[in-house]
């Protein structure tokens, strides 16, 4: 068994890279995020679960924690395949959940730039809800990058963004404020924008990574009110090209932009994450799916930016 321990994996805040683990299944290279991997170990026998998602293979409790464990080669081939002795568990920790993956081994860990990290092919990952959310260069070799939210997601839509959140707040008003989100899982992005246009905010520009919205923001014209451009920003952590972290370093470095309020939407917000977000900046960090709870803190710092505008006057 290999615990990660965060204190030595995690990076310096706004570098714009990531540490990727590389694993197998049928000799093909994939890879998750070293944030989101809480340990490894050698796979343990299974205790099947009834009327479970089919690539859902049971549980297992290591210690004391009972973990659910997914069927990484049978999600993806769609097919049963043997199960070896020499298979790992990756226990992954993301959205305040612990799911273990069966894989066939885990090769290295790769320290790279989130610009070596391009947006696959349609045709290659699968169509537009396709499950490889990035194609990496470690070194010699090309990596898929999985997008395990989306995994999840469909096993379990329960665990994911729930739209439903938004009635729970009552009736609500439009809201013309213009709203930029970086977020680069297709699925993820439909279920965002449909959430916040349900909540009343209508005036949404959606983008597939930091970089894209970093570049469309530079490219503003010079305004007076800056706020009727671009009034707050969501940012993932998790994206090609450029990551949150560092989209959050550029524009409150900037000081053109460092009064636009901007929230950290990610599933990868912990204790050490947030101690991260909250030094490069960052007014707010949610974790993922707590649609409702974004949009109560968008109404808040949108209110509190207004206030501060007011009073500069």
């Amino acid at each position: 068994m290999a615990e990660m321990h965060k204190e030595k994996i995690l990076l310096e805040s706004g570098t714009n890279e990531i540490e990727i683990m590389e694993f197998t299944i049928g000799g093909n290279l994939y890879g998750i995020n070293v944030a989101k991997v809480r340990e490894i170990m050698i796979s343990a026998p299974v205790k099947p679960m009834p009327h479970a998602h089919p690539a859902v293979e049971g549980i297992f409790k290591p210690r004391d924690t009972v973990l659910t464990v997914v069927d990484l080669p049978k999600y993806l081939n769609g097919v049963e395949s043997e199960k070896g002795p020499k298979d790992i568990f990756i226990i992954t920790n993301f959205n305040k959940m612990f799911i273990a993956f069966r894989v066939h081994s885990v090769v290295r860990i790769s320290r790279i730039s989130w610009t070596d990290i391009q947006k696959p092919d349609k045709t290659v990952s699968g169509g537009a809800d396709g499950v490889a959310t990035g194609i990496a260069q470690c070194g010699e070799d090309l990596v898929s990058i999985l997008d395990f939210e989306r995994i999840v997601a469909e096993i379990a839509p329960e665990t994911s963004i729930q739209i439903e959140e938004i009635d729970s707040l009552g009736p609500r008003s439009r809201n013309d404020r213009p709203i930029w989100v970086a977020e680069d899982s297709v699925l993820l992005s439909k279920m965002i924008e449909s959430s916040l246009k349900k909540a009343g905010y209508v005036n949404l520009q959606m983008y597939s990574n930091g970089r894209e919205l970093w570049e469309a923001l530079s490219a503003l014209p010079a305004v007076e009110d800056l706020s009727s451009r671009v009034a707050l920003i969501i940012t993932d952590i998790e994206m090609p090209q450029m990551d949150g972290h560092r989209l959050t370093k550029l524009v409150k470095d900037s000081a053109r932009f460092q009064k636009i309020p901007l929230i950290i939407f990610s599933s990868l917000i912990s204790d050490e994450m947030r101690i991260k977000g909250r030094e490069l900046g960052a007014d707010e960090q949610l974790t993922k799916p707590e649609i409702g709870h974004l949009v109560d803190v968008m109404d808040h710092l949108l209110v509190k930016a207004d206030q501060a505008a007011q009073a500069a006057k």
